[in-house]
């Protein structure tokens, strides 16, 4: 790990200049660190150039100025595809790789770092760009403690920074499974509001009592987190199986002439643990149909 700007200003190289590198790279240059910036595609880096950064020709150039350099890039692919010619250059340096991969990608890059003499740390941003900088931000890492600890006023620029350990792949795996619950969630409000729409409701009608009822609901994640922790599904006051079925939501649906594929999902993995005999059991039990598919 390079430490000649510990003490001093941090020289930052940023790869990618999508939406989100753009985001990270003027929250950089506003914070004051000098920062270098690369896109594949030119003209991306002007509106950073105004701002205060300096733009490089090639990705080799943006590595050459930064002890630490930033990867915001596609995918994983695109990611190799950049960094593989460079890794001689990266040597010695912090590479942060915050673009959207797999725990076994984040995994992969890590020991191609480390084999490389690359200090290595693996971010999931749970924000969307103009988040960043903002309240609200977050960034979740995982990989070295070192460049977690040297850099972290650089990244609490971005959001607030939470450390995960020393495997690469727990900041994606964390990453990926709040999306998860988000994405269903989002399709359970597009759901409803296609449910009401033929009753001549707007989207933005139904936002206005979805949004308060959902935020309520986030109440019960604690206890079914200590139901499913605990392993009883039988505890005492839980909403069992048999009188969660959404026989009714789907039928409802089907009158409304929409597709039901949002709630059947849920209703499969609520009959397949009463068809294993656990319908008196508490909803939390659905856990088993996801952790055991099939």
């Amino acid at each position: 790990m390079t430490t000649d700007n510990i003490g001093g200003s941090v020289q930052v190289s940023v790869l990618g200049l999508g939406a989100m590198g753009s985001a990270l790279s003027s929250a950089l240059v506003k914070a004051g660190y000098e920062t270098t910036v690369w896109n594949r595609s030119p003209g991306k880096a002007d509106g950073l150039v105004a701002q205060g950064a300096r733009a490089a020709g090639t990705a080799g150039e943006a590595v050459g100025a930064g002890g630490v350099v930033i990867a915001c890039l596609l995918d994983h692919g695109s990611v190799r595809e950049v960094l593989d010619p460079l890794a001689g250059e990266l040597a010695g340096r912090v590479l942060i790789n915050v673009t959207t991969t797999t725990p076994a990608e984040s995994r992969e890059l890590a020991a191609w770092a480390a084999d490389a003499g690359i200090a290595y740390l693996d971010g999931g941003i749970m924000a969307v760009p103009p988040m960043i900088g903002h309240p609200g931000s977050s960034i979740l890492y995982s990989g070295s403690a070192d460049a977690f600890d040297q850099y972290k006023p650089l990244l609490d620029v971005w959001g607030t920074s939470t450390y995960f350990g020393e495997d690469a792949g727990l900041a994606p795996l964390y990453d990926l499974a709040l999306l998860a619950g988000m994405y269903v969630m989002f399709a359970g409000f597009m759901h409803g509001a296609a449910m009401v729409a033929p009753a001549g409701v707007t989207a933005r009608q139904f936002a206005a009592m979805a949004a308060p009822w959902l935020t309520a609901m986030t109440g019960a994640f604690e206890g079914f987190a200590a139901v499913i922790d605990g392993g009883d599904y039988t505890v005492e006051g839980q909403q069992s199986l048999v009188f969660s079925s959404l026989g009714d939501l789907l039928a409802a649906s089907s009158d409304q002439g929409i597709s039901t594929d949002v709630p059947a999902m849920v209703q499969r993995l609520i009959q397949h643990q009463i068809d294993a005999g656990h319908g008196e059991e508490g909803f939390a039990r659905i856990i088993e149909s996801i952790k055991q598919p099939g």
